[in-house]
This record gives C-alpha cells, sequence and structure tokens, in this order.
C-alpha cells in the first residue's frame, strides 16, 4: 500500500488555534496557510470537451441547497422542451430554475430568435448577480453565448468582478474565454477520454439527461 499522506497542517487544526500555528509556522507554511482563507464568495468555472460540466455543477447546487443557500440556476443554450433529471430535483428542492435557450444551433431554425434568447438570458442571469438575493448562481452553458458571439465577453467579466460580494458563480461550457478563466478563482477542464456516444451509444436518461 503506499505511504498515507497527511493534510497540510492547516488542514488539521481548528479555528481557534490556526492563528497560533500561523504564527509558529514558517514563511513556506504561513504562505500556504495564507491562500486557505476564506472569501465571501468564489467563481468557479466548469470548461472542456469532455462529459460531467453540467453535471458537476448540479452536485454543487445540490450541496448548496443542503447548506441552506439560495441557488438559481441560468441556462443558456437547453430550450424549454429538454425534460431533464436536475430540473425535476430542483423543482423538488425548491430551486429556481431558468430554462432560456432555443437549443443548440444545429437545431435552430432561427440563429437571430436563439441570439436573441442568448442574449435575454444573460440579461436576467446581470441582475440576478448584481441583487444580492444569490449565494449560488449557475450559469449553465454560457461559454457557448459568448463564444457564439451573442453576449459580449467584456460585458460578462466585468459584471461577474463586480457581482454582490457573497454571490458565488459557476460556469459551465466548452472552451472557456482565457478572459473568464483568468477572473475565476477554480477552473476544471474536463478531458475527454472515452464517450459512448463516439461509440454510436444514445443518450440514457439518468445518465445524461
Amino acid at each position: 500500500m503506499p505511504d498515507r499522506q497527511d493534510p497540510p497542517v492547516s488542514d488539521q487544526i481548528s479555528p481557534d488555534n490556526r492563528s497560533s500555528v500561523a504564527e509558529a509556522a514558517g514563511p513556506r507554511e504561513r504562505k500556504a496557510m495564507s491562500r486557505r482563507q476564506r472569501v465571501p464568495s468564489r467563481v468557479l468555472v466548469n470548461t472542456g470537451h469532455g462529459k460531467g460540466k453540467s453535471s458537476a455543477a448540479f452536485g454543487v447546487m445540490g450541496r448548496a441547497w443542503a447548506r441552506g443557500w439560495r441557488v438559481a440556476v441560468i441556462q443558456f443554450v437547453k430550450g424549454g422542451k429538454w425534460q431533464v433529471g436536475e430540473r425535476k430535483l430542483a423543482d423538488h428542492l425548491g430551486i429556481e430554475w431558468h430554462t432560456l435557450g432555443d437549443g443548440f444551433t444545429w437545431e435552430s431554425t432561427d440563429l437571430d430568435e436563439t441570439a436573441s434568447k442568448a442574449r435575454h438570458a444573460w440579461a436576467v442571469a446581470s441582475e440576478k448577480l448584481s441583487s444580492g438575493q444569490y449565494d449560488l448562481l449557475i450559469l449553465d452553458e454560457l461559454t457557448y453565448a459568448i463564444n457564439y458571439g451573442w453576449v459580449p465577453l467584456e460585458e460578462v467579466t466585468a459584471t461577474i468582478e463586480g457581482r454582490s460580494p457573497k454571490t458565488s458563480v459557476l460556469i459551465t461550457g466548452r472552451d472557456a474565454p482565457s478572459q473568464l478563466v483568468e477572473v475565476a478563482d477554480t477552473v476544471t477542464d474536463m478531458r475527454k477520454v472515452k464517450h459512448a456516444y463516439d461509440g454510436g451509444v444514445g443518450a440514457q436518461k439518468g445518465i445524461e439527461y
């Protein structure tokens, strides 16, 4: 068996004793501990071409709800015809959910309408980001609205940086722009190793939706 690795010393001590330990620690330990200070909110981005970006975000949704947080989800691509399991969960838990997209671009019969709906979704998100009424906002598939040019990237990053201080933001979607990555605190790149779709297997209820 591999040797057990103990967690960093700052993770093993209680908050009451942390200040005294910090005083006794060396420069390197103090620097590491300083990086673990609590902040009022964070920005997270789930990107990449692998499966699990939205699924991971909805896991955080459930965790935040369990902590008593006020949570809202805004979907930028999926339209009203999508009947997904996570929406049923949100309804069951009383989580605010807005499906404001028009479907994927290759399914659209009117790209102007698709773009208009994406801009409306951003207007809703922008208002909620500044409202101070939410502990967590999930902006599902926002990167597509940015990359298609429907929502200005500079406006998105400025709004996120100027959001209500206690509102955390979780953004999903492929190909997150570098400016969005720059303003984020945590960025996860989901890398596809293998996907059932590539073998001709269709989406399965309970797994993909």
